[in-house]
């Protein structure tokens, strides 16, 4: 429901109407633009702004334009066919052939054939896409599925007609002669003619220049007035002048008429083929219809598209909440005007909801924008829900109401005994009768409904104390119905009840008082000042005058204004407060959740990689057992003592204690200093002829460390623990004894040599239980610390640690440079980070692991 009557000429929606019918390409396409109404399903709002969307897309976007060049409306000519004898006219069947063309190739651009495509020009990096048009635009191809189409009909008008829209002389046998002895007669006549003329001519009757001219269908000669008679004929018309006349010769008067003859049978003939032409679009007047009311939505919804591209509108999204949050809205027929002049519109930002602030109090100075700010909210919602576009951002959110009421301007009648205070009671009388809040389902909000409430001047033309009393008592009322809107006022009442009662906020107009000018700019959360004295001062009133109208209210009665903004202030800055330690409880939770979940990952994956340990080392021991039972079992085969089989199973029992106790190659590529976990043994590359029985040895890249037992040319015999190869020289490495006796104090980065009674899975299973998350190494020198950070990131990667902590302070920043820089030569490292700003910022290096 739309209250009152004359609302869309209150807001100016009729010139919107206007501009939107002005975009029509056709009296369709006005048509629908004269009938468009008020749309409060949100269902059927969606529908219509969806289709708008699709349509704006690809009239903006489309590498082919949409067909649009012959827009007409043929419904009235289509209905008068409807009966028996009559025809369509050729100028109609002309209109008629080209609209069908133009419904034929839209359905074609609509509705393509499955497969094909439709290219849209990426609006941002200009590129063109290729997209199925079902997918990118199905409202516009269901619109277009079932239209009908008249190949049949297009193909007979085509042949009856030229393609200037003229009967062809061959639509039919009998046309054809007809035509053929008009133009006989016609050349007869005009030889006849000519030669009148000419001895007119050279008689002096006429002027040298002058050739026969039609009249009334027939030829005649121009001849001045005052030689009129001695040419004999008829005279048939005289110029505006009357200096000329256009004389018949006696001699081709026969000749007209018999032209005039065979043009009525030319007549005759049109109009009978017209009406064969008619007869074949009878049966199908309904099935034209139904397709021209097609080419009217599609016309609608471009002229819609016009209108978007006029006032730079969008089509908005619909809030799921019904709440109103507008980002630089704008008043549609303001913005127009003051483009005209380079000038800017202030852009409008408000939020109303149906819980916190369903009304809006506005105050500020006159002529500071508020009814402005209330009749861009009133007609910017009310376009909204024609399924127009409108001026606004992208990431806007729009509501959808059952009712708008507006109360705006002064709607006195003398007719009627009405004042202006009556005029708004009687207003506010309907607004309370009629307003509903919002629709709700089992006592759960909808997401649609409600009401709409603007009124301008809340409770002025009356004695302002009880005027004041009296909206006050309505504010309440209109918020207890829970319904939107967005009130204007003075009084200072409203706006201290607005700051004490929940679902009521205040809003002010912005004003700057150094230069004492209104800013045009709407501010919710706190009360406005009307800046009345300022006002004065700035007119000139008397300062006599204005000093004396602040001894009459009194210094409070003055700084009332300052009191109210303080409270608003102080309450807006604990509100803040409460927000921000609300999120900070919901931060602290997500994180506490979420360190809760990572313990729960690492002690499942610490007892995955102890169980995947133990399984690795009891089948190490199988292999190890299979092949001693082999080789007890080869020699028992081959007959060997006794003493011989028990000295290969003591040797194999020894081989089985190494390996053991023999670390884990690791490939470590990072640079660590000597001594240090993760080392590689200090080597010496030497020639073959100088190694000798005795040398320690290794694999180059390996780590397996073995003894040279003899040298044979290129061939070097080693032993690796109980096995025994021939290497190439090539492939071996020389290691000092100094740097041998270094290596075996650490096993790879695992610390000091094993225990006796250790193996490598309990080691492992010792340091993941005790290696900690974090490191702290504030206090230490560069060079400590550096050292701790390569230990620890050792322990890391070998455990196989997703994240860990470096604290290291902030300081002069030196200490977290010199970490920073050893982590990015480090293998295995995804990515190291500050710490978040709540969590230590700057003091702490986070760094993220590859394992």
């Amino acid at each position: 429901m739309i209250y009152p009557q004359n609302f869309e000429e209150k807001l100016g929606f009729d010139k919107i109407r206007g501009m939107v019918r002005g975009a029509a390409l056709c009296p369709l396409g006005a048509q629908r633009a004269d009938a468009m109404a008020f749309v409060s399903d949100r269902r059927a709002l969606e529908h219509q702004l969806a289709l708008l969307a699709e349509m704006k897309t690809l009239v903006e976007q489309a590498a082919q334009p949409l067909p649009t060049d012959s827009f007409f409306d043929l419904t009235p000519a289509l209905k008068r066919i409807r009966l028996a004898g009559t025809y369509m006219e050729a100028a109609d069947l002309f209109d008629l052939l080209r609209s069908l063309r133009t419904i034929e190739a839209l359905t074609r651009y609509l509705n393509p054939r499955e497969g094909e495509e439709v290219r849209i020009t990426d609006p941002v990096q200009g590129s063109s896409l290729a997209t199925g048009f079902a997918q990118r635009f199905p409202l516009l191809q269901a619109l277009a599925q079932d239209v009908m189409t008249f190949p049949a009909l297009v193909r007979q008008i085509e042949l009856t007609l030229t393609p200037d829209g003229e009967i062809r002389d061959n639509a039919s046998p009998h046309l054809a002669e007809i035509r053929r002895d008009i133009r006989q007669h016609l050349s007869s006549i005009g030889r006849l003619l000519n030669g009148i003329l000419r001895n007119a001519q050279s008689e002096g009757v006429v002027d040298k220049d002058t050739t026969p001219t039609m009249r009334d269908g027939r030829l005649v000669i121009p001849v001045p007035a005052a030689s009129k008679r001695k040419l004999r004929g008829i005279v048939h018309d005289e110029s505006a002048t009357g200096k000329t006349v256009f004389v018949e010769p006696t001699e081709v008067v026969e000749a007209n008429n018999h032209i005039r003859e065979l043009e009525g049978e030319e007549r005759q003939e049109i109009i009978r083929i017209l009406t064969a032409i008619a007869n074949l679009i009878r049966p199908e007047v309904d099935n034209l219809l139904s397709s021209y009311d097609f080419l009217g939505e599609i016309d609608f919804l471009q002229a819609k598209v016009r209108f978007a591209r006029e006032i730079d509108g969008i089509v908005p999204r619909l809030s799921e909440q019904n709440i109103t949050d507008w980002v630089q809205a704008r008043h549609p027929l303001l913005y127009l005007r003051y483009r005209q002049t380079d000038r800017t519109v202030v852009p409008l930002d408000i939020l109303l909801d149906h819980k916190k602030q369903r009304i809006a109090l506005i105050s500020g100075p006159n002529a500071g924008g508020k009814s402005v700010c209330l009749e861009t909210l009133g007609l910017v919602q009310y376009m909204l829900q024609h399924g127009l576009p409108v001026p606004m951002k992208e990431n806007s959110e729009v509501a959808v109401f059952d009712h708008i009421f507006v109360d705006i301007g002064d709607e006195q009648s003398i007719d009627n005994d009405l004042s202006t205070y009556s005029s708004h009671l009687q207003n506010m009388k309907f607004m309370l009768r009629n307003a509903n809040g919002y629709r709700r389902q089992h006592g759960e909000f909808t997401g649609s409904g409600g009401t709409l409430i603007l009124i301008d001047e809340f409770g002025s033309g009356t004695e302002p104390q009880i005027g004041g009393a009296i909206a006050q008592a309505i504010l309440g009322k209109l918020n207890d119905l829970q319904v939107n809107g967005v009130i204007t006022t003075h009084y200072t009442n409203l706006k201290l009840f607005a700051d004490e009662t929940p679902g009521i906020v205040n809003g002010a107009m912005l004003y700057d008082r150094g230069e004492m000018r209104p800013l045009f700019r709407l501010e919710l959360g706190r009360p406005g000042s009307s800046f009345a004295l300022e006002i004065a001062y700035k007119i000139g009133l008397p300062r006599d005058v204005i000093d004396k109208a602040k001894e009459i209210v009194g210094s409070d009665y003055v700084n009332m204004d300052k009191y109210l903004q303080d409270i608003s202030r102080d309450k807006r800055y604990w509100e803040q407060k409460r927000q921000k330690v609300h999120q900070q409880e919901k931060e602290l939770e997500l994180k506490s959740q979420e360190y809760d979940e990572k313990t729960r990952e690492l002690k499942a994956k610490r007892q995955e990689v102890m169980q995947k340990a133990r399984d690795e080392a009891t089948l190490l021991m199988q292999q190890a057992n299979a092949r001693i039972e082999k080789t007890i079992r080869d020699i028992k085969e081959a007959q060997a003592e006794k003493e011989s089989t028990r000295r290969i199973r003591e040797e194999h029992e020894r081989f089985k204690e190494k390996r053991l106790r023999e670390p884990k190659p690791r490939n470590d590529k990072s640079q660590t200093r000597e001594g240090q976990p993760g080392e590689s043994p200090e080597v010496t590359v030497v020639p073959a002829d100088e190694l000798q029985p005795g040398d320690t040895v290794r694999l180059k890249g390996q780590q397996t460390v073995g003894e040279v037992l003899s040298v044979s040319g290129r061939q070097v015999q080693v032993a690796f623990g109980m096995i025994k190869s021939l290497v190439d020289r090539s492939r071996l490495e020389k290691v000092s004894r100094n740097q041998l006796r270094k290596e075996q104090t650490y096993t790879n980065g695992m610390g000091p040599l094993l225990k006796d009674s250790e193996t490598p899975v309990e080691v492992m299973s010792s340091r993941r239980s005790s290696f900690k998350q974090q490191l702290d190494v504030r206090g230490m020198r560069a060079d400590e610390a550096l050292q701790a950070v390569m230990y620890y990131m050792d322990d890391a990667i070998l455990l196989g640690v997703s994240q860990v902590r470096i604290l290291h302070g902030t300081g002069t920043g030196a200490l977290r440079q010199a970490i920073r820089q050893y982590l990015s030569t480090l293998p295995g490292i995804a990515d190291y980070h500050d710490e978040h700003v709540q969590f230590g910022g700057t003091g702490i290096t986070v760094v993220e692991l590859d394992n």
